[in-house]
């Protein structure tokens, strides 16, 4: 197992990571206060060729892989994870498409996404079932060549931006009180009459990306609108979860060294006691705790990725990069809020920023504690959800 990059990855890192101090750094503050959609900075990305990197060439992509969109995504996080977030979920959409979807859902909606002048969205979620998949609501009943869809998703990620372009859609394609229930994935395209985009939430983290409900009233489909075979739905959508866990990992990550660095800066600049309060004992060890957890959440992420490359990435290998990475950037954000003192408690400080955006890390995508069940399972436990 080697992690040293090479030459087209230490470029992927450092062109990814100039961009990122040059455009996105000095307007992350603003960008988070404002809480607005930043249209430009995504579009720059796009133009980049960002969101390329692991979609196949013949779709318009880099040919890349998982480990390449990583280092990508680790290095927009660690400035602004908000939009290192908007990317992975839209790209992490875009390869579920690429993988199972039909020549002319491919046609229709990768070009844009992988350009960066779209969006995709994952509507899974719903407002009394996260990781409860079975728990779904939202149902499709077939009439003829058309599916009607009824119900609702809850915190989804980039539906109603003027970019958006389609919603991944998990819906029940049984009867309500069928024994063994089965759901549908289908691509719903923004703009389709009975799809209505609900008023964005107002959030603790990620204040400028897009997040709101979905609501379906009769909104109709047709049948080509469905992605693998019916009653396949929840085994796509899972693995498109589970490579954007490797994804929401790097961000994580990310975010963590963004910290990290901004608080050994601040130690080093910061007096107090005659000395700058990175002489003193207690902030040292502080500052050490967090590297090690930052290195720690590198080793995972970037294993997670380069098994994923390979096709042996298991369950319980992803968990564990999940797992331990999101919940290191909660701890090391935290820390660096610790470590800025009064400031730190400050909206316009960095270090608040970044533990208000990981909050969500340790809960979206799979929970820490699914994840933790995920490992128990994986280690050969008899576990039941």
């Amino acid at each position: 197992m080697n992690f040293e990059l090479t030459a087209d990855q230490l470029d992927i890192q450092a062109r990814v990571g100039d961009f990122a101090d040059r455009e996105i750094a000095p307007v992350a503050e603003k960008l988070d206060r404002d809480a607005t959609f930043p249209y430009h900075l995504y579009r720059k990305l796009g133009e980049l060729g960002i969101p390329a990197l692991p979609f196949a060439e013949e779709f318009g992509g880099l040919g890349l892989g998982t480990f390449d969109m990583a280092l990508a995504i680790e290095q927009i996080a660690k400035r602004d994870q908000t939009l290192a977030v908007t990317m992975m979920v839209s790209v992490s959409a875009g390869l579920i498409i690429q993988r199972f979807g039909s020549a002319e859902q491919k046609a229709r909606f990768l070009p844009d996404i992988i350009a960066g002048r779209a969006l995709g969205a994952l509507a899974g979620t719903e407002a009394d079932a996260g990781s409860d998949t079975a728990g779904f609501k939202t149902r499709g009943v077939r009439t003829g060549d058309e599916w009607v869809v009824n119900g609702s998703k809850a915190y989804i990620t980039n539906a109603g931006t003027d970019i958006s372009s389609v919603a991944l859609t998990l819906a029940g394609t049984t009867p309500s009180d069928a024994e063994k229930k089965e759901f549908s994935l289908f691509a719903v395209a923004r703009g389709t009459p009975g799809y209505v985009q609900g008023e964005a939430y107002r959030k603790m983290g990620w204040r400028s990306g897009d997040t709101r409900p979905l609501y379906f009233d009769d909104c109709r489909l047709p049948h080509s609108a469905m992605l693998g075979g019916e009653g396949q739905g929840r085994l796509l959508l899972h693995r498109g979860y589970q490579q954007a866990r490797v994804f929401l990992s790097a961000c994580s990550l990310g975010l963590a060294d963004g910290a990290l660095d901004l608080s050994v800066k601040y130690a080093n600049e910061r007096k107090a006691f005659g000395k700058t309060i990175g002489g003193h004992q207690l902030v040292q060890e502080m500052c050490a705790q967090m590297a090690v957890k930052v290195e720690a959440a590198r080793m995972l992420t970037y294993r997670a990725a380069w098994l994923a490359d390979k096709g042996a990435a298991t369950v319980k290998d992803l968990a564990y990069a999940k797992y331990f990475a999101c919940e290191a950037g909660t701890e090391v954000a935290n820390m660096a809020v610790q470590i800025h003192g009064g400031w730190g408690f400050m909206d316009d400080c960095p270090a608040s920023r970044y533990l208000r955006d990981n909050r969500i890390c340790t809960i979206g995508d799979g929970s820490s504690q699914i994840q933790l069940q995920l490992i128990a399972r994986g280690l050969g436990l008899d576990v039941q959800f």
